[in-house]
């Protein structure tokens, strides 16, 4: 996996219980993941489509590091699945904690919203992975 994103847990990023509201975390997840979909596909015009289940391991409390990693994990023809995993970062020990994974899958689109295909030469680089 790639890295593809880094937040900084902000006082005005928690919720109850004094952790990051979960929300919070999901627009993060949706924001890497489309400038990631965006990046593997050499297009900006990437939408989100799905986002499967997110499940919060650990907490993230303020001034946590947040980095977010991303791998390719289908290829179609207008559509681009990829893996995401939240981890928090520990600057003393340079060690990194699961706080959540999903996957999320885009799809490339047109001026008017409607699902082109992803251009044929990059989609050939990802035939070998399975759905």
């Amino acid at each position: 996996m790639e890295r593809v994103s880094s937040q900084i847990c902000k006082t005005g990023d928690i919720g109850i219980y004094d952790n990051l509201f979960g929300g919070k975390m999901l627009a993060w997840l949706d924001e890497a993941g489309g400038t990631f979909a965006a990046s593997v596909c050499c297009t900006p015009n990437m939408i989100t489509l799905k986002m499967d289940e997110v499940v919060f391991k650990s907490p993230v409390k303020v001034n946590n590091h947040i980095r977010i990693y991303g791998a390719v994990k289908h290829m179609g023809t207008s559509s681009l699945t990829i893996r995401l995993e939240a981890r928090r970062f520990d600057f003393s020990s340079h060690s990194e904690e699961m706080v959540c994974s999903t996957t999320m899958t885009f799809v490339r689109i047109d001026e008017s919203g409607k699902a082109i295909p992803i251009n044929q030469d990059i989609r050939k680089q990802y035939t070998h992975l399975q759905q």
